[in-house]
């Protein structure tokens, strides 16, 4: 399909010998056939859709693919699934218009939210439970029991499901209700735990449960699982999807840090000249305050950091610095850093809907903001990939939808008006 039909048939010596000018075309019977043979097998292979040279396996791996255009890819088909987690992963990279990013530089996104339930928690609760079973820590029936702000307790959910097993979350009061409302469909318990307890108490209720019960405790904040999924899967796809191309910056916040310390680690190794740059809230700057969390003998916290304040970034930067990313940060990966001011997540995030068509949540508005930051002061012809690591749909019922009115508003009265029918007005 890199060739021209006449180009293919010439690569594959069977030339039109009748048109060749200053050819004998007198060949004997051998040669006939060998030229027969193949054009026949050039006749295959050009009525052969492109998509029967890709292997199901090659479509399948978790370490990423050649670079194939989806629209070129439409129509072929994904394959064939044994279950819903082996579609996490390989989420694809999209490229930002000039309408956001600065003149001169390149700004991608790797979309996370296009894993199987819309956030790069996915890859976490998969990679934890996979881990467990491995161990023999997980038999059928038991309970999972983790602290969330939502995605990853949706994960979790979704995983216990699928494998059979029962499952119980504990998520601080302030996170979206739609988050609850989803891990209850997914057949969960939602343990809501008191907003003045901040994250770290949602924390300790896990551990309390756990312990009293017999539950197994994913330790999303403590486990290596975490960020050496990210080293395998996010990483290498990464690298994969950018090999022979430039790549200089790869922009990530911070939950648990796993994507920080994983993908980072794996693309550090890989592309040494990739800088790594990370953000935070500068409200609630953990890192930038330089004070470590003081931590249990399981590396959980042992109390809030005395840095922190509440901050709308859901999922990014609990009230203590994770031992995932303490770990992620001893290995010096990180080049640049980049504290997030107060309202620029949600207003990026709107601006990625309204000139990308990119639906992502207040942390995708975070990455990027910092991505765009990035890019105008890098040098000219520099390319950045930010990470967004989940759906815009999981914040209904947050200040990234505030303004966003349920009913109609003037200008679409307005508009129903114009014609004289099927109106619906306000009373």
């Amino acid at each position: 399909y890199l060739y021209s039909k006449s180009s293919f048939l010439t690569f594959l010596g069977c030339v039109d010998r009748s048109t060749t000018s200053g050819h004998d075309t007198r060949h004997d019977e051998s040669s006939t056939r060998t030229v027969t043979m193949k054009a026949a097998l050039v006749a295959a292979l050009l009525a052969v859709p492109a998509a029967a040279f890709v292997a199901p396996s090659a479509r399948r791996t978790r370490t990423g693919r050649a670079a194939v255009s989806m629209v070129a890819e439409r129509g072929s088909g994904r394959g064939v699934f044994e279950d819903i987690t082996e579609t996490i992963g390989n989420t694809p990279v999209v490229k930002i218009n000039d309408r956001m990013c600065p003149k001169g530089r390149t700004i991608y996104a790797k979309c996370e939210y296009f894993n199987p339930l819309s956030s790069v928690k996915d890859r976490l609760a998969l990679a934890i439970i996979e881990d467990a079973e491995s161990k023999g820590l997980l038999k059928p029936g038991d309970t999972i029991i983790e602290a969330t702000s939502g995605n990853t307790g949706i994960a979790v959910a979704m995983l216990a499901a699928q494998r059979g097993y029962k499952c119980v979350i504990t998520m601080a009061e302030p996170f979206s209700v739609e988050r609850r409302k989803l891990m209850r469909m997914l057949g969960a318990k939602v343990i809501v735990t008191p907003k003045k307890d901040k994250g770290s108490g949602m924390v300790a209720k896990a551990a309390e449960l756990a312990e009293k019960n017999g539950w197994f405790l994913c330790h999303q904040f403590e486990t290596e699982a975490n960020w050496k999924f990210h080293e395998k899967t996010t990483g290498q796809e990464i690298l994969n999807d950018f090999k022979g191309k430039d790549l200089d910056y790869w922009v990530t916040g911070y939950g648990t840090g796993g994507t920080f310390h994983g993908a980072g680690k794996a693309i550090k190794e890989g592309r040494p000249d990739v800088k790594v740059v990370l953000a935070e809230p500068a409200g609630a700057g953990l890192l930038a305050s330089g004070t470590p969390t003081p931590r249990n003998a399981d590396g959980s916290p042992a109390e809030s950091h005395p840095a922190f304040a509440a901050h709308p970034i859901q999922g990014w930067t609990p009230d203590f610095i994770p031992k995932v990313l303490e770990d992620g940060m001893k290995l010096e990966i990180m080049d640049e850093f980049i504290p997030i001011p107060d309202g620029v997540a949600v207003s990026t995030s709107q601006e990625l809907a309204r000139t990308q068509g990119i639906l992502t949540g207040i942390s995708g508005g975070a990455t990027m903001w910092a991505a765009i930051e990035t890019a105008k002061n890098a040098p000219e012809g520099s390319v950045i990939l930010a990470m967004l690591p989940d759906t815009g749909e999981r914040y209904l019922s947050t200040p990234l939808f505030a303004d966003i009115a349920a009913d109609m508003n003037e200008e679409e009265l307005e508009i129903t008006k114009t014609t004289p029918n099927f109106q619906l007005l306000p009373e």
